[in-house]
């Protein structure tokens, strides 16, 4: 990126609520259904049908609140967003404009230099989703598919406090896995359960005022989201250093050739013609509500970070990685629980068994291991009776099985070999076999006895102890 110039950055986040129904309908929130099955008089906006909230909605929103300690508040009310577009069937979509449920905020972005960044939340607010277009299933026509209309969403709007591609997918991710951990969201990117639009203009370095902003709209994965900011800062900066002006507008990112283009020109809050909605009274949050709701929070991601490093004395980066999941946490945390060691259970969670999820396209909430074998399987290295070699071994029965580890252990004779009178014999018998090597550890090159160590685990199926056997030959041979 071009030195003399600097980014600044700010993201807003759609982020559509796990409820069983809709915000102020009692259709199905469904993905996959057949076009129009899931809207009914409210979400088509028929004469006469009226708006009623979803409490588990605003339930949802205050848990995100009090996760990023943000001001709630006791009053709220919903406004009239007006536009007219195809698939929104009333004219306006009902939002939240001057007083938003969730205010002032701050979420603290780990980013992949270890370093961590508070992002300021401006707010976050309730509002219904509109209906889909369909462009692609009819000859010269587009199709209207209402399913969507009404889907209850979070928005979450930052300050623009990044200053680079990076942070903003990182505070993304970050927004994503916080959002799932408190079970708001079920984060499917795919399915559109979380979208993102980055607004993003530049200045020249060392300039307090910002430059006019474009609005990337509705960037589903984290990697489009730094591929789309970094191909518009630098499209931004090419036409300022050419002696154009960027323009505020509305753009959309296109992931095959890896750029944006204009979509329309950027609407300002005083194009929406907002107004409080008249079918809907204020929303007033009760202190009972509030405690009920903050009683049903679970251990927070930072919170859990602060456990681990003082209970398990785990690497910074390590429980970050840990935390950034909520199922991996809560395997970790139970795993822990029956006593497997912490280092060795977060280096399984984060090693192989990540590698195996990853294989077959599986999640940590699918994860075929349970807790009591992944537990005994590191008791079993800790304890002596696997090497890491067998225990890989052991590791690939157990995930195609419910026995037991001492059970694979024993009906596999998968134990370590660690009998000293029967570890002598077979690195004798390698010391033996290799004169070539054994002269030259002799004559001083001692890198070779990785080499004989290799052999004797060869010789042993993998179940000899590696510790002993390096000791033993560096024993006989006088190293």
């Amino acid at each position: 990126m071009n030195s003399q110039w600097e980014p600044v950055i700010g993201i807003e986040v759609h982020v559509q609520l796990a409820t069983q129904s809709k915000i102020f309908s009692n259709a199905p929130v469904e993905f996959g259904s057949e076009p129009n099955v899931n809207a009914n008089l409210v979400d088509v906006a028929m004469p006469g049908a009226l708006p009623v909230l979803n409490e588990d909605a605003v339930r949802m929103a205050l848990k995100f609140g009090l996760a990023i300690e943000a001001e709630i508040a006791e009053r709220c009310v919903f406004d009239r967003k007006n536009y007219f577009y195809p698939d929104l069937p009333k004219g306006y979509q009902i939002s939240q404009f001057a007083s938003p449920i969730v205010g002032r905020g701050e979420l603290d972005v780990h980013l992949d230099d270890g370093s961590v960044q508070s992002i300021g939340i401006t707010r976050a607010h309730l509002e219904e989703d509109a209906g889909k277009s369909i462009h692609d299933r009819f000859a010269q026509h587009t199709g209207i598919d209402l399913n969507r209309a009404g889907t209850p969403l979070l928005e979450i709007v930052t300050e623009p406090d990044m200053r680079s591609a990076a942070q903003a997918a990182a505070c993304f991710r970050q927004l994503h896995g916080l959002v799932r951990w408190l079970q708001i969201c079920d984060g499917n990117l795919a399915e559109g359960s979380m979208r993102c639009d980055a607004n993003v203009s530049v200045r020249r370095s060392g300039e307090s005022a910002f430059g006019e902003r474009t609005e990337i709209k509705n960037i589903n994965s984290f990697r489009f989201v730094e591929r789309a900011v970094n191909y518009e800062i630098d499209r931004q900066i090419d036409v300022l250093e050419s002696g154009g002006v960027v323009v505020r507008e509305t753009r959309q990112y296109d992931a095959d050739r890896d750029r944006t283009y204009s979509m329309r020109s950027k609407e300002l809050s005083d194009d929406y013609r907002y107004f409080p909605d008249p079918d809907l009274l204020p929303l007033q949050l009760t202190a009972d509500m509030l405690e009920a709701v903050k009683e049903s929070m679970p251990e927070l991601p930072r919170e859990k970070l602060a456990r681990y490093a003082q209970e398990h004395e785990l690497p910074p980066a390590t429980a970050v990685r840990l935390t950034r999941d909520f199922d991996l946490a809560s395997i970790f945390d139970k795993t822990t629980d029956l006593g497997g060691d912490a280092q060795l259970v977060a280096n399984w969670l984060l090693g192989d068994i990540a590698a195996s999820l990853r294989r077959e396209d599986k999640t940590y909430a699918e994860l075929p291991l349970t807790a009591q074998q992944l537990a005994d399987l590191v008791k079993r290295i800790h304890d002596g009776t696997l090497s890491s070699t067998l225990a890989k071994e052991v590791f690939e029965f157990a995930w195609s099985t419910e026995d037991s580890i001492d059970a694979i252990i024993n009906e596999r004779g998968l134990q370590q070999v660690s009998d000293q009178d029967e570890l002598t014999a077979l690195v004798q018998g390698i010391v033996d076999s290799h004169p070539a090597q054994v002269a030259q550890i002799h004559a001083g090159q001692t890198k070779v006895v990785g080499f004989l160590v290799g052999q004797v685990m060869k010789q042993s199926q993998g179940k000899a102890d590696p510790k002993q056997v390096n000791a033993l030959l560096r024993q006989m041979l006088n190293i």
